[in-house]
């Protein structure tokens, strides 16, 4: 699969379905390389990766250094970088921040949070030559100020707001939008209604195309799993067995063989 561009997200708008995946270590994105359209550098990773309880102490070193080994290993595919809780609070210091990702990183994008209220942000990255991924919906850094993750898009109230919250990141710049924890109605509406791709996540089918965290979709991460995911791996069992089976075979002398000495 060829590298996306900016210029081929839009193109691939009511065309066919795109997929994104996350990723933390050059390991797994090596084996992820050109088998999706994007790469994020999800601040997921604080959960999934650190075991925190949400996503809100990762920094943007962190993000940074995690970004760098993903980029490192898919030199092929387009890499996005989430912004953390904190580093877009205005203009200054989310350019400040997006210009450390570009610099430090070979990032093609970074992407953040919010909607009209964050529409100023990226118009002003857009205009500074960063490349901004929108993120509506559902909001992870916003979980301490909801009160929880809680679906969004329920009545005909909070559709509108979301709708006007995509089409104000898009007129702003954006090249696509991630779209959250919505109502399937909700998420088609929103897709209908702008001419950027939608890449929908507990979001329903109707949306441009799909994200899952790499460790939900793999069946690695075993504290719950979320309604909207689908394992296509049990990740997490496979690697237990494979473990039992090395301590067995180390145990009764049958690791290493004759074969694996020197």
């Amino acid at each position: 699969m060829k590298k996306q561009s900016i210029t081929s997200i839009q193109k691939a708008k009511g065309v066919r379905k795109l997929t994104m995946i996350t990723a933390y270590d050059a390991l797994f994105a090596k084996l992820f390389d050109t088998e999706v359209d994007f790469i994020l550098v999800g601040d997921s990773l604080n959960m999934s990766f650190a075991g925190k309880s949400d996503t809100l102490s990762i920094t943007m070193e962190q993000m940074i250094y995690h970004t760098n080994a993903v980029c490192n290993g898919a030199k092929n595919t387009f890499v996005i970088c989430d912004m953390p809780f904190g580093t877009y609070i205005n203009e200054k210091v989310a350019l400040s921040n997006a210009i450390d990702v570009y610099q430090q990183t070979a990032a093609d994008a970074v992407k953040i949070e919010g909607g009209k209220d964050k529409a100023h942000i990226v118009e002003y990255l857009t205009s500074h030559s960063i490349a901004v991924v929108g993120h509506i919906g559902l909001l992870p850094q916003n979980v301490r100020a909801d009160g929880g993750y809680k679906v969004q898009g329920k009545n005909q109230e909070s559709i509108i707001k979301l709708i006007e919250d995509a089409q104000a990141i898009e007129k702003a710049g954006a090249c696509m939008i991630v779209v959250e924890g919505v109502k399937s109605e909700a998420a088609k509406a929103i897709t209908d209604a702008v001419e950027i791709p939608v890449i929908g996540i507990g979001a329903g089918v109707d949306t441009d195309g799909q994200v899952l965290v790499w460790s939900d979709m793999l069946g690695f991460f075993e504290d719950f799993k979320p309604k909207f995911v689908r394992q296509y791996l049990q990740g997490a069992d496979m690697v237990k067995n494979a473990v039992k089976q090395y301590k067995n075979d180390v145990e009764n002398k049958k690791f290493p063989s004759n074969n694996e000495i020197y």
